[in-house]
């Protein structure tokens, strides 16, 4: 589509800094309807207006839309343009730019429609220099294969009224969408639209809108674009996207994952609390290596899940094998052994993370277990570790 096409240009130059292109037939204004009568002079087409119709929005140029706002402008627009309805042109005389050379080009609902042409002599005798009106308007721009846009508000009296539809957020969904989204908005980043395609309803007559960062984000109108291709017939934008849903509505929900627990050690800075091992355990169970290192047989009679099994006595042996991509708690059935297992690592490959669990464990067949927290102090001095002491109570059972 010209439109797509027009966009992916002037994102890559924007990336550069450097100015948006305008196509050449763009050059000059043209219009193939011939003048009627209440007709502002100067007259221009789709193709002219496509090429300021683009993402970012570029500087020197307005597009307005002279319909009624709740009736015309908020069901579909061209993108980039503003609302200034002729009927509240002389009130709202402070949305037009302060630059009396900027490009001015004003539409309305069709050749019928003399909104769009009041607007522009008006905007003459404002002392405006370039005015210029779409005069075939909104309904040629959709005709000639053009994507509407749509303003927020709009989205939210259809998410008010229960309207069906499928919001897309354009975005990288980890950045931005995890951050803050428009409620009930899915998530397929224009960088991955191929692979989540099937997001999309099957229905090509359903009603989609897409939606990134404003005014100066592509990803909305190129997801748009490509949606087209697939068949869409219902296809629009939201331009001004999830800045101006804040700006009007307040954050959104987001989905940012919890913070997983991190580890924390006991007075013996080389054991990890049990408060805070079951907690990494229920929750993210996949930030640690846990490493039994009793014999097989004790192994084979339960043990936590996931755990691999070093015992001790063979530890020295297989210390190479121990993986280093994240921490290592070394743990057995009372605490001594995972301590020396701890010690030994830390001699033969101090670059790795080890913690080790000094409690009294016991699994039961179903898979649960339970954990009493000791009190052994150890020896700076000769590492010796007495026999545990008296629990200091039961953390939990779980099955």
């Amino acid at each position: 589509m010209k439109f797509h096409r027009m966009l992916a240009l002037a994102s890559a130059l924007a990336m550069f800094g450097l100015p948006a292109p305008l196509p050449a037939q763009a050059v000059e204004p043209s219009t193939a309807i011939a003048p009627k009568d209440g007709w502002y002079h100067q007259l221009v087409n789709a193709s002219f207006v496509a090429g300021y119709a683009i993402l970012p929005k570029p500087d020197g140029v307005m597009i307005i839309d002279s319909r009624p706002t709740a009736r015309k402008y908020d069901l579909g627009h061209i993108p980039t343009a503003i609302n200034i309805p002729d009927s509240q042109f002389e009130k709202l005389l402070d949305k037009l730019p302060a630059d009396k050379d900027t490009l001015l080009i004003f539409y309305c609902d069709g050749p019928e429609c003399l909104l769009s042409h009041n607007s522009a002599f008006k905007a003459e005798k404002l002392g405006y220099t370039r005015v210029h009106v779409y005069a075939a308007g909104y309904p040629d721009w959709l005709k000639q294969g053009h994507i509407g846009a749509v303003s927020v508000p709009y989205i939210k009296k259809l998410q008010d009224e229960g309207a069906p539809m499928t919001l897309i957020d354009s975005r990288p969904k980890e950045r931005k969408y995890d951050k803050g989204h428009i409620p009930g908005a899915i998530s397929i980043p224009d960088l991955q639209f191929d692979k989540l395609v099937d997001r999309l309803p099957a229905d090509k007559a359903s009603p989609l809108y897409f939606y990134c960062e404003g005014l100066t984000c592509t990803l909305s109108s190129d997801s748009a674009a490509r949606a087209v291709k697939l068949g869409y017939t219902r296809v629009k934008v939201v331009p001004e996207g999830y800045p101006e849903w804040v700006r009007r509505y307040g954050p959104g929900p987001t989905t940012e994952a919890p913070a997983k627990p991190a580890i924390q050690v006991g007075r013996d800075t080389s054991t990890i609390t049990v408060a805070s091992f079951e907690r990494i355990y229920r929750q993210a169970p996949d930030t640690i290596h846990l490493v039994d290192v009793r014999d097989p047989a004790e192994f084979a009679k339960g043990s936590f899940k996931g755990a691999l099994n070093f015992p001790v006595k063979t530890l020295e042996s297989r210390i190479a094998e121990l993986p280093s991509d994240k921490p290592i708690v070394f743990f057995c059935g009372a605490g001594g052994r995972s301590g020396d297992a701890h010690d030994l690592a830390k001699q033969l490959r101090p670059q790795l993370v080890t913690y080790f669990i000094d409690a009294e464990i016991k699994w039961a067949a179903d898979g649960g277990y339970t954990i009493t927290e000791c009190c052994r102090p150890r020896s700076p001095a000769t590492d010796a570790r007495p026999s545990p002491l008296a629990a200091t109570g039961v953390a939990g059972t779980y099955g």
